[in-house]
């Protein structure tokens, strides 16, 4: 039985872009006759790492927004080096309001993290003497090259991305319709549920213009209303205690590849305007609200990374931003406790190993095309490996942020040493940090989240309640009201499995309100199938 795998684009590409958008500003840089402003620019590179899986409109959008925001990340940490306290605050700040933008507006990987190491950077290259200007403008051109390079592909199939969403969301329901009456039913509808609410905020919330009638992307829409149309019949009989049709399954995956009519199944208007996703403004606010899980990682970062800062600075290690780059990676997210103890260590583990590497460059000390070539090279196996054995990819890192800050300048044998101490240093001292403040922070802040979860999933099922009864599944305070019940319950199931990996009293916890993780869960598909068969009728 094929079971749908996740969404994730083949690394080999994305390492390809991330190397040559790292290499053709050393090379322009180069040819300049200015090495480091060759080297500025790298930072730039950043950009490739954003809006993968993304359509290729709304990615030129949010691609342009980031290469913005990375020169200005930059040019603050440039504009507050001269003076240890601000520059600590100055990252501090840039933390926190990145957990804040990233998360609340669902930028994805590699998200806020990006935007302190570009600020901590910042800090770094101020030793150019160049002004936080044109340090923002090198910023700025290194991401317009990356831009171009994440963009190319869409000569090749503009409409690719929604294709894979949709035909990964089929995929997904045919085998929740070939799961039911197993001992896998529920995950496997979990997994559809996922699948379906990823294809619809490709197919509306990341579409900038309308879709005319009869384009791709309007046919696109039809098929996943009618496998969505599938996804909630199949609800039903399956509370029924009955099972599907033979061919349910084939259906599906042939309406994924637009293989199968849509009206067959289910008809859609065209002309009913989709419902995106709450406007930008709306979203941060609520990610400020009291029991957002986006303002308990906020609450973290802001505690974690000032102190690292400061730690470092009063331990005497010269370049602080390093320890706080540490706590932020450590914080972010978000994650588990077990999940979040991992990535710290492997980090630390990860950066030490790297500082062996990072020696040998920076003894052999690359000039020119070479050191292109060796800058493309790390970072493609840092793309290669990050999403898959990140203590491997810790060790790339490393050595490319050692080597782009050692470039321009050849070191002595003594200064290599002591570059190499106080980094395997401040790591440390990030590392620890972090995992201190979240030891600290983290078991007060989780013990309600479940609770509040399935409140807010209990909540949503009965803001629902009033359009069932009324027979209303069409008009927009219904839809919206649906689109917050989803999205609530599986806020919920990604509640309780982050409970079920942190401390011991929270797996407890996650353990004894399970059944009413299942109760809230099932209501909430049997209201959402409800909708679903009203608007059909």
């Amino acid at each position: 039985m094929r079971k749908p795998e996740p969404v994730a684009p083949p690394r080999l590409p994305i390492a390809l872009r991330a190397a040559v958008s790292t290499a053709i500003p050393v090379l322009l840089g180069w040819a300049a006759g200015d090495i480091g402003a060759g080297l500025v620019a790298t930072l730039g590179a950043f950009t490739s790492r954003f809006g993968i899986g993304r359509p290729y409109l709304s990615r030129g959008v949010q691609l342009a927004v980031v290469a913005v925001a990375l020169a200005a990340a930059v040019a603050a940490g440039a504009w507050a080096a001269d003076i240890a306290w601000l520059g600590v605050l100055t990252i501090s700040a840039v933390a926190v309001a990145a957990v804040w933008l990233c998360t609340a507006l669902a930028v994805g990987p590699p998200g806020a993290y990006v935007f302190v190491v570009a600020c901590a950077a910042g800090v770094g290259v101020s030793a150019s003497h160049l002004s936080p200007g044109r340090i923002a403008l090198l910023v700025l051109a290194g991401g317009a090259i990356a831009w171009v390079l994440q963009m190319v592909g869409a000569a090749a199939g503009f409409r690719r991305p929604e294709r894979a969403a949709v035909r990964h969301a089929a995929d997904a329901v045919a085998a929740y319709l070939e799961d039911i009456g197993g001992p896998g039913q529920d995950r496997a509808r979990h997994r559809a549920a996922t699948a379906l609410h990823q294809a619809w905020t490709i197919l509306v919330n990341h579409q900038p213009l309308a879709a005319p009638p009869g384009s791709e992307l309007a046919r696109l829409r039809a098929a996943t209303h009618a496998v969505h149309v599938l996804f909630a019949d199949a609800m039903t009989t399956a509370a029924r205690g009955q099972t599907p049709e033979p061919d349910a399954a084939g259906v599906a995956r042939a309406l994924g590849t637009l293989q199968a009519e849509p009206d067959t199944i289910a008809h859609r208007d065209p002309d009913r305007l989709p419902l995106g996703r709450p406007p930008i403004l709306g979203l941060l606010r609520q990610a400020l609200q009291t029991g957002s899980q986006t303002r308990r990682v906020m609450v973290r970062v802001a505690v974690g990374v000032p102190l690292a800062g400061y730690a470092a600075v009063g331990l005497g290690v010269d370049r602080a931003y390093w320890a706080m780059a540490a706590a932020v990676l450590v914080l972010h997210q978000g994650t588990p406790l077990w999940r979040t103890l991992r990535r710290g260590a492997e980090r630390l583990l990860g950066t030490w190993i790297g500082l062996g590497l990072a020696a040998a460059v920076i003894v052999v000390h690359p000039q020119g095309w070479f050191l292109a070539l060796v800058l493309a090279l790390l970072n493609f196996a840092i793309e290669m490996l990050v999403t898959r054995n990140y203590l491997l990819a810790s060790v790339f890192i490393t050595a490319t942020a050692l080597t782009v800050g050692t470039a321009a300048h050849p070191l002595d044998p003594g200064q290599v040493g002591h570059l190499l101490l106080a980094r395997g240093l401040d790591t440390l001292i990030g590392c620890a940090v972090g995992l201190a403040v979240y030891a600290a922070l983290a078991g007060r802040q989780e013990t309600r989240r479940l609770g509040d979860a399935i409140a807010r999933t209990r909540a949503a099922i009965a803001a629902t309640e009033p359009f069932v009864a009324a027979g209303d599944a069409v008009s927009l305070p219904a839809r919206a009201a649906r689109r917050d019940l989803q999205r609530a319950t599986l806020d919920m199931l990604e509640a309780h499995e982050a409970a079920t990996g942190g401390s011991r009293d929270q797996r407890a916890a996650a353990d004894r309100q399970w059944p009413d993780v299942v109760a809230a869960e099932h209501a909430s598909y049997e209201t959402i199938a409800a909708l679903w068969a009203i608007e059909q009728r």
